[in-house]
Parts: C-alpha cells; sequence; structure tokens
C-alpha cells in the first residue's frame, strides 16, 4: 500500500473529479446532470399539467398570465456508474517495474475521481476471463481502504481482452463510462479488441499504458523471444529492415485504436508506464477536472 499508494498519492487523487457530462435516466442524487426531469434543483422546462401530476409543481406566475396550467420541470442530478476495465493478464505483470503497477495506479485515480463526486465505481480485474467486480466503498474518506484492496490484485493468466469484453456486455450494466486500462496488446490483434468495443453502450475512456521500448525495442542479432503467457519461443534475426517492419506494425496498431477513440468520441489517454502517472495524469486535468466525451 505504501509503495503504490503513499500518502501524497491519496490525498492528490481526493481533489480529482470525472466529469462525464449528461448521464442516463435512473440512479441516485449526485453531481451529474441527467436527462431525467423531475424535482431538482435546476430549472429546464414546462410541460402542461395533467391529472395526477403534482400540484407543487405548478407555475402559478404562469397561470395567472395565460390562465391555463404548466409544472416546472428540473434536471435532476443522478449518479453516473464508472465501470473500471484493469488488465491483470500475466504479461503486465513480467516487467520491472511492472505495467501493472502504473495501471493499477491509473485506475486508482479515476476511482477516487468518482468517488469525490458520490458516483459509483466498480473495478473489473481481468486476464484470461473477466473476474468479480470490486465495488468501491461509497464514500471518498474511505479512499485509502478502497485502494488497499486493489493494490494486491495480482496475475490473472493470459490476455483474452475481446471475450472479457464480450463477457461485460452480456452482464447488461447501466450505462455509464467504462474505462479500459490496459496496453491492448492481445494474442488476437488489435482489430479483434476493437470490434469487441465497438458494441459497448457506455461512454468509454481508454487508458493505454505504453513504455518507449513498444515502439522502438532495442534489439540485434539471432534472438530467441518468448511469449511471458505462454511460454512459446520464436527464433529471429532482428536487423534493420526487420526493425523497421516491427515499428510500422506498431505505428498501424496504435492507428487503429485512435482512429476507433476518435469515431466513437471515446476518451483517450496514453502513459507511459516508466513515468509518474500521478503526475502525468495531473497534466491533463483541468481545474481537477477529467473529462470524457460520447
Amino acid at each position: 500500500m505504501a509503495e503504490l499508494f503513499p500518502a501524497d498519492f491519496v490525498a492528490a487523487v481526493s481533489r480529482m473529479r470525472l466529469n462525464a457530462g449528461q448521464v442516463q435516466r435512473g440512479g441516485r442524487h449526485a453531481e451529474h446532470g441527467s436527462a431525467q426531469l423531475g424535482a431538482g434543483m435546476e430549472f429546464r422546462d414546462f410541460r402542461s399539467y395533467m391529472p395526477g401530476d403534482d400540484i407543487r409543481r405548478i407555475d402559478w406566475n404562469l397561470y395567472r398570465r395565460s390562465g391555463r396550467l404548466f409544472l416546472r420541470l428540473f434536471e435532476e442530478e443522478r449518479d453516473l456508474p464508472l465501470y473500471v476495465l484493469l488488465d491483470c493478464s500475466d504479461s503486465m505483470f513480467f516487467e520491472d517495474p511492472p505495467r501493472a503497477d502504473a495501471a493499477k495506479q491509473a485506475a486508482a485515480v479515476l476511482i477516487g475521481a468518482a468517488l469525490n463526486q458520490h458516483d459509483r465505481p466498480v473495478l473489473y480485474p481481468f486476464g484470461e476471463a473477466l473476474n468479480e467486480g470490486f465495488p468501491a466503498i461509497p464514500h471518498s474518506r474511505a479512499l485509502p481502504a478502497t485502494l488497499e484492496r486493489r493494490a494486491s490484485i495480482g496475475p490473472a493468466g493470459p490476455t483474452n481482452l475481446p471475450a472479457v469484453l464480450h463477457r461485460l456486455r452480456s452482464l447488461r450494466l447501466r450505462r455509464g463510462v467504462l474505462a479500459v486500462v490496459s496496453d491492448f496488446f492481445d494474442p488476437a490483434g488489435i482489430q479483434a479488441v476493437v470490434d469487441g468495443m465497438h458494441g459497448m453502450r457506455h461512454k468509454l475512456l481508454l487508458v493505454q499504458l505504453c513504455r518507449e521500448s513498444d515502439a522502438k525495442p532495442q534489439l540485434d542479432g539471432e534472438l530467441s523471444l518468448v511469449d511471458c503467457e505462454t511460454g512459446n519461443d520464436l527464433r529471429v534475426t532482428v536487423t534493420p529492415r526487420t526493425l523497421e517492419v516491427y515499428q510500422q506494425s506498431y505505428a498501424d496498431f496504435q492507428d487503429q485504436l485512435l482512429q476507433f477513440a476518435t469515431k466513437r468520441r471515446a476518451g483517450y489517454i496514453t502513459l507511459n508506464a516508466d513515468g509518474e502517472v500521478l503526475e502525468q495524469f495531473m497534466n491533463m486535468f483541468t481545474g481537477g477536472v477529467i473529462t470524457t466525451q460520447g
């Protein structure tokens, strides 16, 4: 807990908020405007009175001017579900320091920002399958205890993000924000991952964990490359031309992910797993608020 989420980290996260604009009908009171009209705080519109309506919402001033009964409609504030898909596949724990540490910190920032405005974040670790969700304790003061549970999450098997997305979609969760925290490397390829996200009804926030070596690996000569999840090895001869082909493939991978985010109007954040995660997030927050699109 002390290493991954020190006191200054928790304090900074406690001042952040997540803004996703208007949310769907339903839920409880929180700091978001929803499409549902009722007895809230912010005036939105009028509609004609109908038998059975609450007479306390009749605008009597308008009645005196028009001779007709109208109700004042207000925009209610509702909570926003935040579902955080946290990549805990075996490969995320392979490097030193493991990419999983940065991913957990990124998830913590999102969870803390949601708790600060009384939303309901749920963390779903995944590897080969979607693991059981961890609902956060619904109070910002409970953030340290909430993070402590997340710090201990370990490897969850090989990567199978398309299957995980399919499983999450089948749960028919209330519409909210789905944040996917991952390197997005999958044996099925980036197209299968993108296809899996296409059918999501939630607003999407993609948080990609990268390292400089992803784009520019320092490799040369005769090598045996071993898959850290399956143990399969591949003997290759790395030449300047080989590196050129790899770098183009990686650029195409990045382009596909970015194009999907752009077309879907999803939030897209790239984090350097070797850098300070909190500092990188702070540079993206405006006035302590990070905004998703959709």
